[in-house]
């Protein structure tokens, strides 16, 4: 009979200070764990270490048994992601999913055009000890080239930086 408990961590090696909180296993045996600080993917001994702040999503179908990773990118530019078949996720999914709410210090949508506009984010690491980035996600339709739309996006960041006492 197999246990349902792990006994210990996967042999991964994490940054200095970080320890694996939750893990799993991929079905091409590969592994998935997350630490504080970062999510490491393990496939062939290939690691590859993602901060939180940099995860922009990630979605969990239930029914495929898929994890979808998607990185944070700039406009334009096609976005990095992982697709990733796992087994018996466990407390992983908890972990990923706190994590990454953890690193968003200020989201605000500011309409432009209707319900369309442009996004400010701020992110950074969950541990609070590195400067808050900040990005724009703009709706479809809306053309970030456009004079109107940098000038809302701007004032907009001047404003969310001014919430967060970095005016």
């Amino acid at each position: 009979m197999r246990s349902l408990r792990r006994s210990s961590a996967p042999d991964l090696v994490v940054g200095p200070g970080e320890r694996v909180l939750a893990w799993c296993r991929t079905v091409d045996d590969g592994v998935l764990a997350g630490t504080r600080d970062a999510l490491y993917l393990d496939v062939g001994g290939d690691v590859i270490r993602i901060p939180w702040e940099q995860v922009e999503a990630a979605d969990w179908d239930a029914d495929t048994d898929v994890l979808r990773v998607s990185l944070v990118g700039s406009w334009g530019e096609q976005r990095v992601e992982h697709d990733l078949s796992l087994t018996e996720p466990g407390r992983l999914l908890e972990l990923v999913r706190e994590r990454v709410t953890a690193s968003v210090v200020l989201q605000r949508h500011v309409p432009i055009d209707g319900r369309r506009g442009v996004r400010v984010i701020g992110r950074r690491a969950p541990r609070g000890d590195a400067p808050i980035e900040w990005l724009y996600e703009y709706d479809e339709g809306v053309d970030p080239g456009d004079p109107a739309v940098r000038t809302a996006a701007a004032e907009a960041l001047v404003a969310a930086r001014g919430d967060v006492g970095l005016a």
